[in-house]
């Protein structure tokens, strides 16, 4: 297996910089497209909330300022592109309606690099990390200091749909881990699964990986942490979201520990 398109979301700001590395390093082992994907603040979801009379005053500057906001934008995003040394790069920039732009990129691409604040809720590409992972069910990469592909990768299963959609959409990045390491913690979950059938099914892809049983209870997501940092993975496979979105929010979850850790990297599917 392979992958032939990474994508990031850009957003015109500094951040951009990082996001295009991490994903430019994605991509080079497997030859893939970049495509870098500006993605700004649309000005049709302002323009309801302006009222009657918009075209006038105070409506109309404000318009007018978000548009040449997102030109300002744009031309950073681009240039940021620009100056990776990354040769098989693409710039998109979407135009309004851009979630349903954001859709289409993410849908047509392998992997979805983002940053830890978009992943954690802040900047201004936040509400694109929500919709790419939980609405369009597209894998994601949350880049984080000293990612790279061909270390140590450690994949958390609990048998689930999350966790084994997750542990499938991998297996390009896994093919060229030096080491797999399959997390279990069955003591974590009221689910009844056999970490081994995972392990077969990578064996039968011709990926070895190792089991390693957790034998604590409680939260799952400091368990799997401490796991994947003594076995030094560079990146941890898990499965995004696997209760509702709102009930997450409200009274915590798996996923929000892992976003919440500084390390180690991330590939989430949900």
């Amino acid at each position: 297996m392979s992958w032939a398109r990474i994508m990031a979301p850009l957003s015109g700001g500094e951040g951009d910089k990082a996001v295009i590395a991490a994903a430019a390093t994605l991509a080079r082992p497997f030859g893939a497209e970049l495509a870098g994907v500006y993605t700004p603040a649309d000005v049709a979801d302002v323009m309801p909330w302006m009222g009657e009379g918009f075209l006038g005053g105070v409506q109309t500057t404000a318009l007018e300022s978000l548009k040449e906001a997102a030109a300002a934008g744009e031309k950073h995003a681009r240039a940021a592109m620009e100056a990776t040394a990354y040769p098989k790069g693409q710039f998109v920039a979407l135009q309004t309606p851009v979630w349903a732009g954001l859709s289409a990129e993410s849908r047509l691409s392998d992997v979805v690099v983002f940053s830890n604040d978009s992943a954690r809720g802040r900047g201004p590409l936040a509400e694109a990390f929500q919709q790419v992972v939980a609405d369009e069910q597209r894998p994601v990469l949350i880049a984080r200091d000293g990612f790279a592909v061909g270390g140590p990768v450690a994949v958390a299963w609990d048998g689930g749909k999350e966790a084994s959609r997750a542990a499938r959409l991998a297996l390009p990045l896994l093919e060229k881990a030096s080491k797999v390491v399959i997390l279990a913690a069955p003591k974590a979950t009221s689910r009844s699964f056999d970490p081994g059938r995972l392990q077969a099914y990578y064996a039968a892809r011709g990926i070895t990986a190792e089991v390693d049983i957790l034998p604590d209870s409680g939260d799952a997501a400091p368990l799997l942490l401490y796991a994947a940092q003594k076995v030094e993975a560079g990146v941890l496979v898990a499965g995004a979201f696997g209760h509702p979105r709102l009930q997450e929010f409200v009274f915590g979850g798996t996923t929000r520990t892992l976003l919440s850790a500084e390390q180690p990297s991330l590939f989430l599917s949900h």
